[in-house]
């Protein structure tokens, strides 16, 4: 493998962060600027800027036709696998996380909707351009649906955006230097995706592995990197709020306006391998599926769940390497996760929501860092109805 594939791979991924870095604080500052709700911008602005290489790299590939179908499709299944189960369980093992009653009630239904409906429009093994426009068309009602609820924000909350996102009213009036932070980093992120993708599919050829192989795991975690710093960042700050809803919002926008436009651009639709409809799609829909039980005791995520979901992701990867290789041993690991880890974790999970619907109270919310204004805004929310 040439030292030159490498650093090209690096570089894309350096691209890649700084763009999305770029790109997310010019757009919360402009989104502040013009009055959004601070709820809507966390949820959607920061959330959907931090999965710009996921549609940048996915567009890409899709445009151009051919075999990147493959890493397209793989990119969003991958990257959505990737945030649930490791963004979350890195954050939830470093500190518990606490959940929003709004993602309980709203976006984590939403999260686990369109991820079933991925994989209906998928059964046909193609995503259409008119099924392209169906779930574009679904992240703009998302987004409009959440504009519409923020609106309930209060000027409390609006303060503690402020702080906490570090948007001084001396900057309000520099609208040139945030409108060029969106295009610099947009730009970034359109030639950062450009090397990483060459760079991966060179890596996948010389170590014998698929495009959607290199697309579920190696693109799929370095685009989404953005998550992983945010989510992480968040969480030591005591913000952990913000943790799980960069997250969640991340997932719907992959599906909806990823997909979605990849499928418009592509020549032909978008083709859907029988590997990724068979195994990575549903994988993705049930990691998505846990969410609700686990977010729902206790409204957070403990640190046995953060380590469990570390787990899974670990034994996401060995089974997609296995079966890259054909490997001798994956028929033994594929029954010890389906005929023991699997069952005595959904038996684990169900005990622990019957104790909190109809036994000890829900456990105690451990207070968030001096430092981080997650548990006055959460309070705040809970106020104003968000």
């Amino acid at each position: 493998m040439a030292i030159q594939t490498l650093g090209l791979f690096v570089a894309g991924l350096g691209l890649l962060v700084a763009g999305a870095e770029a790109l997310v604080r010019g757009a919360t500052r402009l989104a502040a600027r013009i009055g959004v709700s601070p709820l809507v911008v966390g949820l959607t602005v920061v959330a959907f800027g931090t999965s710009a290489p996921e549609l940048a790299v996915s567009v890409r590939v899709a445009a151009a036709g051919g075999g990147g179908a493959d890493i397209a499709i793989g990119n969003v299944v991958g990257s959505n696998i990737f945030n649930v189960l490791f963004v979350l369980g890195a954050c939830a093992t470093l500190a518990p996380l606490v959940v929003e009653q709004k993602l309980i009630r709203v976006d984590v239904p939403v999260m686990i909707g369109v991820s079933v409906l991925l994989l209906w429009l998928a059964s046909d093994g193609r995503l259409s351009r008119v099924e392209g426009v169906v779930l574009g068309g679904g992240i703009l009602v998302y987004t409009v649906s959440a504009v519409l609820l923020g609106r309930s924000e209060n000027a409390a909350v609006q303060a503690e955006y402020d702080r906490e996102f570090g948007v001084p009213p001396a900057a309000r009036h520099h609208w040139g230097k945030d409108a060029a932070l969106v295009m610099g980093g947009l730009a970034l992120l359109v030639v950062g995706a450009g090397w990483l993708v060459d760079a991966a599919t060179s890596i996948a050829r010389a170590v014998g592995l698929s495009d959607l192989v290199i697309g579920l795991t190696i693109v799929a975690a370095g685009t989404s990197l953005p998550e992983v710093a945010t989510s992480i960042v968040a969480t030591l700050r005591g913000e952990r709020d913000i943790a799980v809803g960069n997250v969640v919002g991340s997932s719907i926008f992959n599906v909806l306006a990823v997909l979605g436009v990849a499928a418009v651009v592509a020549p032909v639709g978008l083709p859907v391998s029988p590997a990724a409809l068979r195994f990575d799609i549903p994988v993705m829909t049930a990691v998505a599926g846990a969410c609700l039980p686990v977010f729902f005791t206790g409204h957070r995520i403990a640190r046995w769940e953060g380590v469990l979901l570390l787990a899974y992701y670990a034994a996401y990867l060995c089974y997609l390497l296995l079966a890259a290789q054909a490997h001798d041993a994956l028929p033994a690991f594929s029954n010890a996760m389906m005929l023991f880890v699997v069952p005595l974790t959904a038996l684990t999970l169900a005990v622990f929501v019957a104790r909190q619907l109809f036994g000890a109270a829900p456990l105690p919310v451990p207070p968030a860092s001096p430092d981080g204004p997650s548990a006055s805004m959460s309070s705040a929310r809970r106020r104003s109805g968000g």
